[in-house]
């Protein structure tokens, strides 16, 4: 039987800053227009941390049982350190989509934008294919596309949209920086797992464009939010305390660019999200107050 402290550990907190950083930065969209609503904001922000957290069991349970993660070097693993039941672990999962489809539904009836439920539906079921079903897509080179378009595209645009009703141009940047960013996490995660992954037959993007070529993609991803930066910062000069965010990514990028590999990228995947979350966060405030 698993312990409380390894089935937190399981949940990974150190992923929550995809969840959180979209919602910061949608909802200062939204407060951008003057169309702030803090209750759907937490609630946006419930679905997403339910979603990131089901996610995470659900990758838990569909590599372990496949034995993707009988040789990974990385952070722990319920099913595949044989501390929990593969089925513990999945219910685990569809407790959190139940959690995040509860909340979902308060958003969208505080918001009346009810065709949203579609949307709320199609998240779910991305979070359990990614690598869950016959032929998980993020077995297939998928995971970055698709990361960027849940934690970036929809939940920022998404969070802005149940507020405001509207999204807007700065949103829409704002939402491509979260989710390069976000991307950057799996590459780096991705990254440090090519060995194994190879030896398992999962056919990440990583392991698809091989060692160098994933670095270089790390470092274009990680460097996209600052060119967001300097062009919302052309009509909202708020948005360029943007940069403060930058020397959080100094360090895995050195570790990406000098060649780390095996556990010494597993500060970058943590790092890199700090950034995230710093990002977000900041860019949020200043297209709330700008």
């Amino acid at each position: 039987m698993a312990t409380v402290a390894q089935w937190i550990e399981g949940a990974r907190l150190r992923t929550f800053p995809n969840a959180i950083a979209p919602v910061l930065a949608g909802s200062g969209a939204a407060a951008g227009v003057d169309e702030f609503d803090p209750l759907i904001a937490l609630l946006a922000l419930a679905v997403s941390v339910s979603l990131i957290t089901g996610v995470n069991f659900a990758n838990d349970y569909s590599d372990g049982i496949r034995g993707t993660d009988d040789s990974r070097v990385g952070p722990f693993r319920l099913v595949g350190s044989r501390s929990a039941r593969p089925g513990a672990v999945r219910n685990a999962a569809f407790a959190c989509f139940g959690v995040a489809a509860l909340a979902g539904l308060g958003v969208v009836a505080l918001s009346g934008q009810w065709w949203m439920l579609a949307i709320g539906a199609l998240c779910i079921a991305g979070a359990w294919f990614y690598t869950g079903g016959s032929k998980p897509y993020g077995y297939a080179g998928l995971g970055e596309l698709a990361v960027f378009v849940f934690f970036g595209l929809i939940a920022v645009l998404g969070t802005m949209f149940v507020q405001a009703g509207t999204v807007s141009g700065f949103g829409i940047g704002a939402a491509v920086g979260v989710g390069a960013l976000s991307c950057a996490v799996l590459v780096a995660n991705n990254l440090r797992d090519i060995p194994s992954d190879r030896v398992t037959g999962k056919r990440t993007l990583a392991v698809m464009l091989g060692d160098r070529d994933t670095r270089t993609l790390y470092t274009a991803l990680a460097l996209i939010p600052f060119v967001i930066t300097v062009l919302i910062g052309l009509r909202n000069s708020w948005a360029l305390l943007g940069f403060l965010a930058l020397p959080l990514l100094l360090v895995p990028l050195r570790a990406v660019v000098r060649g780390a590999t095996g556990r010494y990228l597993i500060p970058a995947v943590r790092d890199t999200g700090f950034a995230m979350l710093a990002w977000g966060a900041i860019t949020g405030l200043a297209l709330a107050f700008g």
